[in-house]
């Protein structure tokens, strides 16, 4: 325990408040005495989460209160929704509940830190589960002691120990705990590593918790070096949830990769355990392929398009049926935005046209495409095939399906708003009564 109470101690100041995470077990039991034993004086508030699995936790949960009560400590307490068909928790997404809760309560009490009991056999049970499945390289290296976060950080301080020097000193020091059975069943994955191998391994080295802890932070090292070069590669490339593909090929392939997963983690945040290495591949292979425009769909409703040099990624939506509308004065379209009849100040961009109603069939209307569309584009003779100037104007499909289309009562088209002007539109030295804007 030496090293642990070396490192809380220069660690913390007088008056600073921490958050504990209490579950009642033996880990967080001795965190909580240990962090009470310090000269230092923090403030202290446990938070205690009631999964609502197991019938004792309600009792444990009184046991908490009634411990931290005769302590003069602080405890807010929450019960999580019991499982059922229609809430089948899967354990990510229990431990993104247990974090999204231990965050309101470091806001409330505007915490510096957040305090878990994870040590150092949970340190070798994570890296050798995660070899075991796949992972990346800060996955292999388990987890660290500081983890920084926006306002504040999540501290591990128990991870230069062992769960028999945990139980040690809460045999020493009388330091009451609950016992959660489920711990002594081998149908749970962590479970199978701690009573089988890591018994294994201690018979080798007594402290190989240290070595993997030596391990994880040789990992770290590595991956804070990549990670630098991938953020300056990212900042040049990705904006606006688009990434500029051009030169792509000339970056090493394990940039290549961490860049992507780079995207994945800004587009999935709390939820990236819906995405796996597969993905990767995937999104690798569309921007690898000779074909100008190709889409693929990820979990979550995500959706990466390639469109030439650029690969945009958003959220699938609805796609826009088929219209056919009036346009009025102010005409609102179907992907948001509007097509409005103004008076002057006319911009020379294709979000404005300017027309002679004589030379059209009034009213105007705004539709979506339809095969064999064409256009005579202003400053050209010939009329041109509306594919083609999409695929000239290099729109990825899902901007072709979106884009409007104005044509008179004869439905001649005088108008791609955004994009390209007809044959129609006007100079400012010509005639013109109507002038339109899409914005």
């Amino acid at each position: 325990m030496k090293e642990t109470f070396a490192y809380l101690n220069s660690l913390l100041k007088n008056d600073d408040t921490i958050i504990i995470g209490l579950s009642g077990g033996a880990d967080s039991m001795c965190l909580l005495n240990i962090v009470l034993s310090l000269p230092k004086k923090v403030n202290v508030i446990c938070a205690h989460i009631n999964h609502n699995i197991r019938q004792e936790s309600f009792q444990e949960m009184e046991f908490l209160k009634e411990y931290c009560h005769n302590k003069n400590v602080l405890i807010e307490t929450t019960i999580f929704p019991k499982k059922s068909s229609t809430s089948n928790f899967n354990e990510l997404e229990l431990r993104e509940m247990r974090y999204q809760y231990f965050e309101e309560l470091v806001t409330k009490y505007k915490a510096s830190y957040l305090f878990t009991a994870h040590h150092g056999d949970d340190l070798v049970e994570t890296i050798l589960m995660r070899i075991s499945r796949g992972s990346n390289l800060k996955g292999y290296s388990g987890f660290q002691v500081e983890t920084p976060k926006k306002n504040y950080k999540i501290i591990k301080p128990l991870i230069y120990t062992t769960k028999e020097m945990i139980t040690e000193y809460n045999h020493e020091n009388n330091i009451p705990f609950v016992t959660d059975k489920t711990n002594e069943e081998d149908k749970y994955t962590r479970n199978r590593y701690r009573h089988h191998i890591l018994p294994f391994l201690k018979k080798e080295n007594s402290n190989i918790h240290l070595k993997y802890l030596k391990f994880s932070r040789e990992l770290i090292k590595y991956y804070n070096y990549v990670d630098k070069i991938v953020n300056t590669e990212l900042n040049k490339r990705y904006h606006n949830k688009e990434l500029n593909i051009e030169n792509f090929s000339n970056l090493d392939e394990l940039i290549q990769t961490k860049l992507i997963e780079k995207i994945l983690d800004d587009n999935y945040e709390k939820n990236l355990y819906l995405v796996n290495d597969r993905h990767i591949d995937l999104i690798l292979d569309l921007i690898k392929s000779n074909r100008p425009n190709i889409e693929i769909n990820l979990p979550d409703n995500l959706l990466i398009l390639k469109s030439y040099n650029e690969v945009k990624i958003t959220r699938k939506q609805s796609s826009i049926s088929n219209y056919h509308i009036l346009v009025t004065d102010n005409t609102i379209l179907p992907n948001g935005k509007s097509i409005t009849r103004i008076t002057t100040n006319a911009k020379n961009t294709n979000d404005y046209i300017k027309l002679n109603s004589k030379e059209i069939y009034l009213p105007l209307y705004v539709r979506t495409r339809i095969n064999g569309d064409k256009m005579i584009v202003k400053n050209m003779k010939e009329p041109k095939k509306i594919k083609d100037i999409y695929i000239n104007s290099k729109l990825s499909k899902e901007e072709r399906d979106n884009q409007p289309i104005v044509v008179d009562s004869k439905d001649q088209i005088v108008w791609l708003p955004g994009l390209k002007k007809s044959k129609f539109d006007k100079e400012n030295t010509e005639n013109y009564d109507i002038i339109l804007w899409y914005n």
